[in-house]
């Protein structure tokens, strides 16, 4: 597999030197097609990482390589997908998946063609005509995924996008990311507090540290597909994953506390 995320030696202050340290020495690799989420305490720079990879901010020190070259501002080769889904209220479900392709210049032929794919594949095509506020919060997030992808991104970048959800809904939208990013071959770079939702997942998980973050362990995933969370195999796992982020929690939480 060739290499299509790579972070070295990255480090993210805010206010300068001497500020605030959000990201410390942080090395990780994300591999063509990987899904590798990353998991740590609140405020350890989960979404400040992501942030950098979307450029959105740049990073103080250190490299940050997409196919062997720097990310210096967010490009149509990264698809980003937040918490809350932004949608357009004023545009149209089909319209909101045609953005990006539009304001990138697409022949509307082409557009189309991406955005009927895309209907489909998120199984919302007799929605096309709909407006964000006529969807449930599930289907608004596959509209969301769907738009990140109209792109053809070589990454999906994910922040806790099913974290607002009701647990039924957030366990059907997990199956369906698996069967779209099985189908796209899309890279994934997740962010979630979920253990069960990372270890449900990923191929890879990086586990952070309390801040400043950095990757304390990344830890491989090599439960066969699709996964069931009631096995021995997935609770052990878990197990793995918890352990590993159970200082960090304590720490993390230590500190709040002493900042009070």
């Amino acid at each position: 597999m060739s290499t299509e995320l790579a972070a070295r030696g990255l480090w993210l202050e805010y206010g300068g030197r001497g500020g605030t340290v959000a990201l410390e020495d942080i090395d990780l690799t994300v591999r063509e097609g990987e899904f590798v989420s990353i998991v740590g305490p609140s405020g350890c720079g989960k979404s400040s990482f992501l942030n950098l990879v979307a450029g959105f901010l740049q990073p103080s020190r250190g490299t940050l390589l997409l196919d062997g070259a720097p990310i210096r501002a967010p490009g149509a080769d990264r698809g980003v997908v937040f918490q809350e889904h932004a949608l357009f209220p004023w545009m149209t479900v089909e319209r909101n998946i045609g953005y990006g392709p539009r304001t990138n210049g697409l022949p509307r032929a082409e557009i189309d063609r991406r955005v009927s794919e895309l209907l489909e594949l998120i199984g919302l095509t007799r929605f096309a005509k709909s407006w964000p506020k006529q969807l449930s919060g599930g289907m608004k997030q596959r509209v969301a995924i769907a738009r990140a992808l109209a792109n053809r991104p070589k990454m999906l970048l994910m922040d806790e996008p099913f974290a607002a959800l009701d647990a039924q809904t957030r366990r059907f939208l997990q199956d369906e990311l698996l069967r779209i990013w099985a189908r796209t071959g899309t890279t994934v770079l997740f962010i979630t507090h979920s253990i069960d939702e990372a270890v449900l997942l990923s191929d890879r998980i990086a586990v952070m540290t309390a801040r400043p973050g950095r990757i304390k362990e990344t830890i491989e995933v090599s439960l066969p597909r699709p996964r069931d969370e009631n096995t021995e195999d997935f609770v052990a796992m878990r197990r793995r994953v918890a352990a590993a982020l159970h200082n960090e929690v304590e720490r993390s939480l230590s500190e709040q506390e002493a900042a009070h």
